[in-house]
This record gives structure tokens, C-alpha cells and sequence, in this order.
């Protein structure tokens, strides 16, 4: 047990801010950053009242363990019991919040839940503050931290990830032939590359050029895990749930013609339809036990990004009674849109045959707060940066009709989300 997760008593206290248009970045002191973001919306945090890192299942363990979920949510609750909480603003991601990160497998390491000592928040023009304390008093009404500019990124380097890319194109090929072989219906297969800076990477940087370029998107920052992610995993309000599922993927075309013609194409491609339809059975699956009323439409909608565009299926249920924002996720994890179908079978093709370790890469990030309140997303469109380093991912779903030269060029595409937000404008 990480005892830094349980302390006696914390004092929490979330006080009304005055709202400014400056953006929520823009408090952030230089550090590690925690960060959950949709355009000028969000919260960002920093310091650390409280932490748990979940410790990696042994070798052997069944792709689809829980055991990092259900010991963290545990912890959490364990938190919530010993705190004392002042909170004169009554929203989602108010109180008490922790942001997670948690990895793709349960035998790798990276996923942690992190109480900060201090969370700014703004949502529908109201801002606020919540401070995080051992002790009782002590409670700042407003922004009392020094904030440096960000640093401009500056020169980077880039090298191979795991897999050359003929080789990760002959992986596909194999995976399509085992495919139509009936071994499995589908698989999600990621690949790396690598970029070096001449100095430590201001990740500040990186989340504000993320949240202007995809302000649809959640951009994120928790525990090195950094990327801006269309995918919600769910949002749960009170008791009402929402899950966006995107799977099949098409550039943005050159000019409007050329974009709508992208998009009827998919719309019409057996082969997306049916990745599609597939991640949408494993939600079904997923969240029919633990929910009421669920609706999930029968036939997907298109979602255009600033790089691609999507087929996208919005569902909407009433969480059950007693059913909490960590057990839903574990439920959800991994979807058919990150893993494959059947999902051990897929899970298993994956470790085999990727290569590297994705570490948080595909795997659930967020926030839970003390109400129940909670938003996650699936880490993707990101990198895990440390220091002057970032590991960027990205994958796509294979099916038995997936072509190897297509899905490298998809991963191309999506590489660019954090290739572009690590180049700056004048290099």
C-alpha cells in the first residue's frame, strides 16, 4: 500500500475564481503538469497531496486483469473517507480530484493515480480553485504561485521507433492472415517512433498547442502521458453516462469536395463499417450489466477532426446503483477500438507481435472526483515525454480486409498530432 495515498486527514477547499479568458494553461507552474482539457474548458493541476502507482501484474496474468483498477479506485475511496471538503462550487471537478493514467496491459508499468495539491478548473464561464492541505486553515482564495513562460521546444531529433515500417507492414499482412484464418476478428496494432529535444521539454508547450489546434478533443497530461484524444471512454455525471466510440478513420480532404468524398467513402466501406461495429458491440457488452436505459444509435455518425475524420457512435444510459466511475472503466478497458475482437485473443496477438511495451499508450486517463463525477478518455494521439524525450504512438484496427500500405499511412497521420506539437513554428 502506498502509504502517500492514505494520510490521516486532507483538507480540501474549492473557493468561486474570477473567471479569465487567458486559459487555464496559463496557471500552470513549470513542473509535471496534470492536465484534462477541452478547448478553454477543463482543469489543470500540480503538486501531489496524495499518489498510488499501481503495481504491474507478474507475467502470465490475463490480458483483461482489473487488478489496477480496482485497487486504485479502493485507495481513492480510502482517500475520501479521511478528508475534510469545503466546496462552495458544486461542479464536476470540484472537491477532491484525482487524475489517472492507467497502462494498456496489466504487466506493464506507468499507471497512477494523483491527488494534486492545488486544481483551477473552468467550466461554462465559471472558474474555481481548490487547494489540497495536511492541515486545516492555510486555504488561499486566489493564485498565489509563480508562473514562468513556457519554453519553446526547440530543435528536436528524430529516430526509428521499435519496428521499421517495412517490418511493421509485414506484422499487418500476417495479422490480416490470421484474420481471415478465424483465429480472431479483429486487432489494433500500434507502432512508435522517437524524438529527442536539446532540452528538457516544457510540456505547457504542448498542451496549449493541442487544446487550440483539436479544442473538440481532450487534451491531456497526467504522469508523462501527454496527447490530445478524441475518443471519450465515458463521462459520468451524477448518474447519467456517456461513451463516444470512434473506430475507422479517413484523412481530411484537400478541399471541401474532395472531404465529403472521403467521408461517403467511408461511410460506405464494408471494411469500416465493420471495425466499427465491432467497437460498438464491445461497449454494448461492456456497460449492459452495469447500466440502465442504455441507447446506442444503429448506425454511426461522421466526426471531422483537424487532421481526420471519423465514424463515430455517441451512447447515452443511467449508471446502476452503486456502479462508480473506476469500475465502469475497468469494464470499458481494453475496447475492441484499442484492442481487438475477441479481446484476449486479440490482447495476446498484440504482446506477440508489437514489439514494445505501450506502456499508458491506448490505456484509460482522467479524472474522478469525490462526488462520483469523472471524465476519461483512451490515451491516444500522444507520447510519453520525460525529460528532453518523447515516445509518440499510433495505431489502427486491422480486419480482414485491412491493406498494410493503408493503415502505415494511417498511422502516419495520427503521428502527426504530436509531431506538429513538438515543432515549433520557427524550426
Amino acid at each position: 500500500m502506498n502509504a502517500a495515498l492514505t494520510p490521516p486527514k486532507l483538507f480540501v477547499r474549492t473557493v468561486p475564481l474570477r473567471d479569465r479568458a487567458d486559459g487555464l494553461v496559463r496557471r500552470l507552474p513549470e513542473g509535471a503538469p496534470l492536465a484534462w482539457l477541452t478547448g478553454d474548458e477543463g482543469i489543470v493541476g500540480w503538486g501531489e497531496a496524495a499518489r498510488f502507482d499501481p503495481e504491474p501484474s507478474p507475467e502470465g496474468t490475463p490480458p483483461t486483469d482489473i487488478t489496477r483498477f480496482t485497487t486504485a479506485a479502493r485507495r481513492f475511496a480510502e482517500l475520501l473517507e479521511h478528508a475534510e471538503v469545503e466546496d462552495e462550487v458544486g461542479l464536476p471537478g470540484t472537491g477532491p480530484v484525482a487524475f489517472g493514467t492507467f497502462a494498456f496491459a496489466p504487466t506493464s508499468g506507468g499507471s497512477a493515480l494523483i491527488v494534486p495539491r492545488v486544481i483551477v478548473g473552468r467550466r461554462e464561464g465559471r472558474s474555481w480553485l481548490t487547494t489540497i492541505t495536511d492541515a486545516p486553515g492555510d486555504h488561499p482564495r486566489e493564485l498565489l504561485w509563480p508562473v514562468t513562460e513556457p519554453r519553446p521546444v526547440g530543435p528536436v531529433d528524430w529516430r526509428p521507433g521499435s519496428l521499421t515500417d517495412a517490418v511493421w507492414m509485414d506484422t499487418v499482412a500476417s495479422t490480416v492472415a490470421r484474420i481471415r484464418s478465424g483465429e480472431l476478428d479483429k486487432a489494433v496494432l500500434a507502432r512508435d517512433t522517437h524524438a529527442e529535444a536539446h532540452s528538457p521539454i516544457d510540456v505547457r508547450v504542448l498542451l496549449e498547442r493541442l487544446r487550440t489546434r483539436f479544442p473538440g478533443c481532450f487534451t491531456f497530461s497526467v504522469a508523462g502521458m501527454v496527447g490530445a484524444t478524441p475518443e471519450l471512454l465515458l463521462r459520468l455525471e451524477g448518474d447519467e453516462f456517456t461513451s463516444l466510440v470512434l473506430a475507422g478513420t479517413r484523412p481530411r480532404g484537400v478541399d471541401e469536395e474532395d472531404d465529403h468524398r472521403l467521408g461517403r467513402e467511408m461511410m460506405s466501406s464494408a471494411k469500416d463499417v465493420e471495425e466499427h461495429g465491432l467497437a460498438v458491440d464491445s461497449l454494448r457488452a461492456a456497460m449492459e450489466p452495469l447500466t440502465e436505459e442504455l441507447t446506442v444509435p444503429a448506425w454511426p455518425h461522421l466526426l471531422k477532426l483537424a487532421n481526420v475524420q471519423h465514424l463515430a457512435t455517441r451512447a447515452h444510459a443511467r449508471m446502476s446503483p452503486g456502479v462508480g466511475a473506476l469500475e465502469a472503466v475497468a469494464a470499458l478497458h481494453p475496447t475492441a477500438a484499442v484492442g481487438g475482437t475477441p479481446t484476449e485473443t486479440a490482447m495476446r496477438l498484440i504482446a506477440e507481435v508489437e514489439g514494445m511495451d505501450r506502456g499508458g499508450y491506448a490505456g484509460p486517463v482522467g479524472w474522478v472526483d469525490g462526488a462520483g463525477n469523472a471524465e476519461w478518455g483512451i490515451a491516444l494521439r500522444g507520447a510519453h515525454v520525460e525529460g528532453s524525450r518523447a515516445r509518440l504512438y499510433a495505431g489502427c484496427g486491422i480486419v480482414a480486409g485491412s491493406d498494410p500500405a493503408s493503415e502505415l499511412a494511417e498511422t502516419e497521420s495520427k503521428f502527426r498530432v504530436m509531431r506538429e506539437a513538438l515543432t515549433d513554428p520557427e524550426t
